[in-house]
């Protein structure tokens, strides 16, 4: 065993004990017998040994996105070394280059408020231009539209119309499609003529050309497959191209009968020479098509006479599905209201349609059984007591119900003398399996047959034989309306945000507001992209792409509709509206990113070096995408009063007194 001890030490110095190491405090930065560097987040500006000497470093002098770092020998100043928790952050403040611009103008606060500043002298700016623009554009349609007017002989022949008297006068029927003239159900028309025109065609050769309308009105299998594709990427593309196929689809079918088909299955010989026996025609929103069988003035004099008095009652169907984009609507064009002008007068009639469709534009089909009940109210205190004077009345009803639960709403048009003179009970063995394209149709039936039996009075049991001329359907009362069937997608959601609405009035101060929100949008919508592309690219890719196009198409979208000229500037600014209620999805997405990368970051250990930094990377994230909803929802509820303004400019249609609401009938 060995002793092994120091000597004594200079200056009286004591020898010293076994097992012990002398020599110099530890300088700064330094601590312990073998003045080691104090831990990382501590600093030492002291001489000395002991280990409390090593104070923590402020947390107030660090940024959020940084942590302390090692120094080689110790840090001996307060002010402790860090560096940024990515290379992403730029020092001394760890700030991306978007707060390093917001800090310079002095915060959020300041910030928030010059941007809101430079949005509202750009939305004014926007509004004199757009205002500008199209008072231009206006005051030159001026100029150029009169010239067809004032000189007709300049037309050519094939552009000069017949007169509207002789069409009215041999005008028959009208046959309406049946199906939503989608690709999974399209146009059809059922086999064996209606009974209005059984006299005027040969049924062989009329069944015949039902099958041939029915195949030009299919669409083909890539049509639905580029529709479906486009449904799941970008909704509003999705639209446009149904609604372009639908307007070749009726041009195709309009071509088929007008020049391609020989119109065989006439009856009267000067009709299949001159091709004028049928006509094809559809509402503007692409919703409904039918077919004018006109008599070609060769037929028997007793025929020609029981056929027009088989014009009433007359079956009118509504255009439109209620859904946002294509509202239900009475489309009357010029021949309907000729032949309603028999009895009404057209100012009236006019006026009439124009009330009708005010209140059907609210009708929501995912609603219809609630939604109904304003507008058979509407139709008995305005309508019908006006029309009484005149001997009609109308109903409201449901027609041509489809094998897959689909079915078309209407009004039927009956004179009086009718309605009390040909009352029956319900003829329940008329003619149902010619109305149904296939047998099996049996969930239609059952509605049918549910309605049928729902009917409480004996006045609106009436034949749908001989008062729907073959048309399967019923009339809607307060017990039917209950009965009536329907269908939400999984799009019905959105219906929520988006909807049609009564006009508000206040149209130039819903314009800027409308131009202010677009604004706001595009601004906010480019800063949640820069904050998720400094979170990770991969949020940023998620964000932007899921759904593709959804969540920066708006805002060219909204500029679009608010510089269209006025016969399309409602229906863009729909298409605009459905671009705003798509991005939803892409901030749900930043949403889900947003929980992912935090919420894993959160349950992660911290660094074991810097276990006292418990602050987050960023914990308001979540404030730009919560901006952005609110905003989008809020300019959803704008967009709608707008276009309520662009379609109803005549607020006396919603007048509730029937009696104010025909003091403002145009004077003839």
């Amino acid at each position: 065993m060995m002793v092994d001890s120091g000597g004594v030490g200079d200056n009286g110095g004591l020898f010293g004990d076994k097992g012990t190491v002398t020599g110099k405090k530890c300088p700064k930065g330094l601590y312990g017998t073998f003045c080691r560097e104090c831990p990382i987040g501590t600093y030492k500006d002291i001489d000395g040994s002991d280990e409390d000497l090593c104070t923590p470093c402020s947390l107030e002098l660090l940024p959020d996105r940084a942590n302390f770092i090692y120094v080689r020998g110790g840090v001996r100043e307060p002010f402790c070394p860090y560096k940024c928790i990515s290379e992403k952050y730029r020092m001394p403040n760890c700030y991306t280059p978007f707060e390093e611009l917001m800090y310079i103008f002095g915060g959020p606060w300041p910030f928030a408020l010059l941007l809101s500043g430079v949005l509202l002298l750009l939305a004014v700016l926007l509004s004199t231009l757009r205002i500008k623009l199209l008072e231009s554009s206006s005051y030159c349609a001026n100029i150029e539209h009169p010239s067809s007017h004032h000189f007709p002989y300049l037309l050519s022949l094939s552009e000069v119309r017949g007169t509207r008297a002789e069409e009215t006068q041999c005008h028959a029927y009208r046959m309406y499609f049946m199906g939503p003239n989608t690709f999974r159900e399209p146009w059809h028309l059922p086999y064996s003529p209606p009974d209005t025109i059984i006299e005027i065609v040969y049924e062989d050769a009329f069944n015949r050309f039902i099958g041939e309308i029915n195949s030009v009105a299919a669409y083909d299998w890539w049509e639905g497959s580029v529709h479906s594709i486009l449904s799941l990427l970008a909704y509003p593309c999705a639209w446009s191209w149904k609604q372009w196929r639908r307007r070749k689809k009726v041009h195709r079918i309009q071509e088929y009968v007008r020049s391609e088909y020989d119109h065989s299955c006439l009856r009267s010989c000067r009709s299949r020479a001159l091709y004028k026996g049928m006509k094809v025609g559809a509402t503007p929103d692409l919703m409904v098509a039918y077919i004018d069988f006109s008599l070609g003035g060769d037929e028997k004099q007793v025929d020609m006479v029981s056929i027009i008095e088989k014009r009433f009652p007359m079956c009118i169907i509504f255009g439109g599905d209620g859904s946002y984009m294509s509202p239900y609507n009475l489309h009357s064009d010029t021949l309907l209201t000729n032949l309603v002008g028999q009895y009404v007068p057209s100012t009236i009639w006019n006026r009439l349609v124009d009330g009708l469709n005010a209140q059907l534009r609210t009708v929501r089909h995912g609603s219809i059984r609630s939604a109904l009940v304003p507008v058979m109210n509407w139709i008995a205190s305005h309508g019908n007591p006006q029309l009484r004077f005149h001997g009609v009345k109308i109903e409201l009803g449901w027609f041509q119900a489809t094998a897959s639960g689909y079915f078309q709403l209407g009004i039927l048009v009956v004179r009086h003398d009718y309605i009390f003179q040909n009352l029956h009970q319900p003829d329940l063995s008329d003619r149902s399996n010619d109305e149904y394209p296939r047998k099996d149709a049996t969930s239609a039936g059952k509605s049918l047959e549910h309605l049928q039996q729902s009917w409480p009075y004996p006045t609106h049991a009436l034949s749908r034989r001989k008062i729907i001329g073959g048309i399967n359907g019923g009339l809607i009362n307060d017990a039917t309306v209950k009965s009536l069937e329907f269908k939400r997608d999984i799009f019905f959601p959105f219906s929520l945000l988006v909807h049609n609405t009564m006009p508000i009035g206040h149209q130039d101060s819903l314009q800027f507001l409308f131009t202010t929100m677009l604004l706001a949008d595009l601004a906010v919508t480019l800063l949640t992209l820069i904050q998720f592309y400094w979170i990770s690219l991969g949020a940023f890719l998620a964000v932007l792409l899921i759904l593709p196009l959804s969540l920066l198409t708006p805002s060219p979208a909204g500029l679009n509709a608010l510089f269209s000229k006025e016969p399309r500037r409602a229906s863009h600014t729909r298409i605009y509206s459905l671009w705003n209620a798509t991005s939803l999805t892409n901030i749900a997405v930043a949403f889900i990113c947003g929980t992912i990368h935090y919420g894993i970051s959160a349950f992660q250990p911290p660094d074991q070096e810097n276990s006292w930094n418990t602050r987050r990377e960023d914990d308001k994230w979540w404030l730009f995408p919560t901006i952005l909803v609110l905003l989008k929802s809020t300019q959803a509820r704008f967009v709608d009063w707008h276009i309520a303004n662009l379609e109803i400019q005549d607020f006396s249609l919603f007048c509730p007194d029937p009696d104010g609401f025909w003091a403002y009938e145009p004077m003839s």
